[in-house]
């Protein structure tokens, strides 16, 4: 195609996009305050991305500071502090992605393989209560089961797995565990609402037909469910790879103490404590551009590997 057809094709292209956009006015309008949110407060704040390259005084204005350029990203790359949060970050997010990815699967096959509606509809709805309850809440209920007289010391002790309640909040090699296991806790059966929307889609003449076959139900669910669910899968993977560097906030700042600092700091928890309690924005903010530049990374590079493999993909 030459450049002049090229041209004329998208000519004729513009009158056919406004007049859809005429007839999906109401849609359009709709989404106007949705934009809106999305510039005032996704585009508009990083023009506060200046502040990483200023030694940032609160009482000077934005452009009348004092310029220091990379400074600020090499004292961040040289302090050994931020290389501690960042392995606790990419642990926690590595942890929490496994888990979150296998129980909310694993719950998707288990509930859709009941057959009794009731008991199905109440273990959904026992499993979605807790991502309601707001970190402040499930922390504390998480604190009380791990205490030493809580739960959790009881029923180990009584099983004579231990001898002695242990203090599981006062060790720092525990507190990984925990923190997967209260997420999974909290957002499982949040999670599962996407993959169970995603099996309705499966034609059940596939699960008829296999069943004449003779397959059983690990069969149907290895041959025909998986693979319907691949495509979700993938997108899900992809767009929490793009999240690789945000492992919370909430509950390590709750459930962290001094005692396990060395493993329940995270790069959030270190832009907090330079950024508000040691008053160096400008450091908290190079963490801040650090964080979303290689999430924006591992977004990309999970999408293009997806779009060399031929599978589903974000764009």
């Amino acid at each position: 195609m030459s450049t002049a057809q090229g041209r004329a094709l998208r000519r004729s292209r513009l009158p056919f996009f406004f007049k859809k956009l005429l007839q999906q006015k109401v849609l359009v309008a709709m989404s106007v305050p949705f934009l809106l949110w999305l510039v005032l407060f996704k585009y508009v704040p990083l023009w506060g991305w200046t502040i990483a390259f200023q030694k940032f005084r609160p009482a000077k204005g934005l452009f009348d500071q004092e310029w220091v350029g990379w400074k600020n990203f090499a004292f961040l790359f040289q302090d050994d502090t931020f290389y501690q949060v960042l392995r606790n970050t990419i642990v926690m997010s590595t942890i929490n992605l496994v888990f979150g990815f296998v129980t909310a699967i694993t719950l998707a096959i288990l509930l859709n393989e009941l057959r009794h509606i009731l008991f199905k509809r109440v273990v959904q709805t026992i499993s979605y209560l807790p991502h309601f309850i707001s970190w402040v809440v499930a922390a504390s209920i998480v604190s009380s089961a791990l205490s030493p007289e809580g739960i959790i010391n009881i029923l180990l002790v009584k099983l004579h797995i231990i001898e002695q309640p242990i203090l599981w909040l006062g060790k720092g090699e525990y507190f990984w565990g925990i923190i997967g296991s209260a997420e999974v806790w909290k957002n499982v059966g949040w999670n599962t609402i996407i993959y169970l929307a995603a099996i309705t889609t499966i034609d059940p003449a596939q699960y008829e037909a296999a069943e004449i076959d003779g397959a059983n139900r690990f069969q149907r669910i290895g041959y025909i469910t998986l693979p319907g669910l691949k495509s979700v899968i993938v997108i899900l993977l992809i767009m929490n790879l793009g999240h690789i560097l945000e492992s919370g906030f909430e509950p390590q700042y709750l459930l962290g103490n001094g005692m396990t600092v060395e493993y329940s700091d995270n790069l959030d928890i270190f832009v907090l404590k330079y950024g508000m309690d040691m008053s160096n924005y400008s450091l908290a903010t190079a963490a801040g551009i650090f964080k979303t530049a290689v999430s924006f990374i591992f977004l990309l590079s999970a999408n293009g590997i997806a779009k060399r493999l031929g599978e589903s993909r974000l764009f």
